[in-house]
């Protein structure tokens, strides 16, 4: 049997090793988005463009001012392509888990047949999805920023990997989220009113609209050490090596990044059993 947004029969899960299911799932997951190459394409062009009106929005506050709390305007430029390249892999705007649908559908009843936890398919299949938005999003739109304007690009190839670690790092972040904002959905049914309260407040939150160290010094404080902030004011200050990090070093922000992905996903974990205890299936 072949269900609806499942990756592989169950007959092939049941006898596979959760490993091999999960490598699987990333595998057919990334498959699955390198379909859409015109609108990877459309993607790049519109992450790009919005990167330089925003850019440029900054240029004009940093001629005006040209130092603020340690960011200069190649540091904000900066870390507005580091925040269109991540914009993708970490989907802090969308689009919302399928099993946000499943849940309302009574689709998930299915999932949770699956020999492997119905946290783990979903992380599986959407590390497959960021890894290719990662190499075919992010890489040309932060090359193309690049190309017009100056970017700070660290000349330490260990700033470089823990760069490429924090990246990571911020998918898994993003990822919790979206997991989180579709379990709702057991109580709820329908999670369309919490994207729309956390649509619009992640980004900010996050740092992609407007780096949070151009908010006052207090309030950029809090604001960084709050879970939305590793997804992009995090990941852009690793890359900058920026002293503003919590613990004043990469690795003391790498490390902050670590333990708010374990205690989301954990937090899942505990939603997902709460929620399965006893399922009443919707819609059929």
């Amino acid at each position: 049997m072949v269900e609806t947004g499942c990756f592989c029969t169950f007959s092939t899960c049941q006898g596979a090793t959760p490993v091999r299911v999960y490598c699987a799932v990333y595998a057919r997951g990334l498959r699955r988005y390198s379909t859409y190459r015109a609108a990877t394409a459309a993607g790049v062009f519109t992450n790009s463009v919005f990167g330089a009106i925003n850019a440029m929005v900054l240029l004009a506050l940093f001629a005006a001012r040209p130092e603020i709390n340690g960011y200069d305007a190649t540091d904000a430029v900066t870390q507005v392509y580091v925040a269109q390249a991540l914009l993708a892999p970490i989907a802090v705007m969308g689009p919302a888990l399928d099993l946000s649908d499943r849940i309302r559908t009574g689709a998930v009843g299915n999932d949770l047949l699956r020999p492997v936890p119905l946290m783990g398919w979903w992380l599986a299949q959407d590390m497959g999805r960021a890894t290719f938005d990662f190499a075919f999003r992010s890489v040309p739109t932060f090359a193309i920023g690049a190309l017009l304007f100056s970017l700070v690009l660290p000349g330490d190839p260990l700033r470089w990997v823990l760069t490429l670690v924090s990246f990571a790092l911020a998918v898994v972040v993003g990822f919790a989220f979206r997991y989180l904002y579709s379990v709702v959905g057991f109580w709820l049914m329908d999670t369309r009113a919490v994207w729309a309260v956390m649509g619009p407040a992640g980004p900010v939150l996050a740092g992609m609209l407007l780096p949070l160290t151009l908010f006052p010094a207090g309030v950029a404080d809090v604001l960084r050490l709050l879970p939305w902030a590793s997804m992009v004011q995090i990941p852009a200050e690793i890359l900058l090596g920026k002293d503003t990090l919590p613990g004043g070093s990469v690795f003391g922000g790498l490390l902050l990044q670590a333990a708010w992905p374990a205690a989301l996903l954990a937090l899942g974990a505990w939603a997902t059993g709460r929620a399965t205890r006893k399922v009443v299936i919707q819609g059929g």
